[in-house]
């Protein structure tokens, strides 16, 4: 029967495309990245999405985030992602945690429930937590590394954290993993060097922040303020959501 997933079935055939309707992802992090993560996946037929985030969309999100509008600055973006996957698909089973993950907020989930765990969130202690969590569990799992401060969205690689290089990010999540005695985890990182973001308090988040009342996690608290373009997240995010698929369908294009 033909369907919104009628195109994508024609790739991955229809054992795939039951395998998707039965997998429940979560994401952790829904925005320049996950957001993107989150519209693949909803528009691969994926049935079951747990969309973690507690923050509220903002001005400065909409350069890049998929979920950011000038109608939806203000709202949370759980509650914007969830508006958009069931226009999508409305047969998606759609769970929200308005929350920031952090180790000591673990104990909320239940890691055996996925079938994919992806990490699209900025603070190295949690994405620590959820890899140990998903190899304790044996959970797939696949971390974004740094995607601000680039501009070639054609240096990103898939690759085990180990096998990384260039990116600051991946170089302490390697010293993490390897004390932790974690000894594979699949990542999506950039071979390009980070570009120094210009200093210009006209536009400075430090000097005229613009979050949405009620923000609970400010911009203003980070140490850096990265800058970002509207062509590299949603290319990290896309890259993510196409391994999500291939790992769940086990699609191998020699079995075709």
């Amino acid at each position: 029967m033909l369907d919104q997933f009628s195109r994508t079935q024609l790739i991955l055939g229809q054992d795939a495309m039951e395998r998707l309707a039965q997998a429940r992802v979560a994401v952790f992090g829904i925005g320049g990245v996950g957001g993107y993560t989150v519209e693949a996946l909803a528009r691969s037929g994926v049935g079951a999405l747990d969309l973690i985030d507690d923050d509220r969309v903002c001005l400065t999100n909409v350069n890049r985030q998929i979920l950011a509008t000038r109608k939806t600055i203000g709202k949370y973006k759980v509650d914007v992602a969830e508006e958009r996957i069931l226009s999508i698909n409305p047969n998606c089973v759609v769970r929200k945690y308005q929350m920031f993950y952090l180790p000591e907020t673990a104990d909320q989930f239940d890691f055996t429930q996925y079938d994919y765990i992806v990490d699209a969130i900025d603070t190295v202690s949690g994405k620590l937590s959820l890899v140990e969590q998903a190899n304790r569990c044996g959970t797939p799992i696949i971390c974004a590394m740094g995607a601000g401060n680039k501009m070639d969205a054609s240096a990103f690689r898939v690759a085990d954290i180990y096998e990384t290089s260039v990116c600051p990010l991946a170089r302490v999540m390697r010293t993490q993993c390897r004390k932790r005695g974690i000894q594979h985890l699949k990542v999506v990182y950039s071979q390009e060097k980070p570009i120094r973001p210009l200093e210009d308090a006209s536009i400075s988040c430090r000097n005229h922040c613009i979050c949405p009342p009620g923000t609970t996690r400010k911009c203003t608290e980070r140490r850096d303020i990265p800058g970002s373009t509207a062509f590299v997240p949603p290319v990290v995010g896309l890259i993510i959501a196409g391994e999500v698929v291939r790992d769940i369908t086990k699609f191998n294009r020699g079995d075709r």
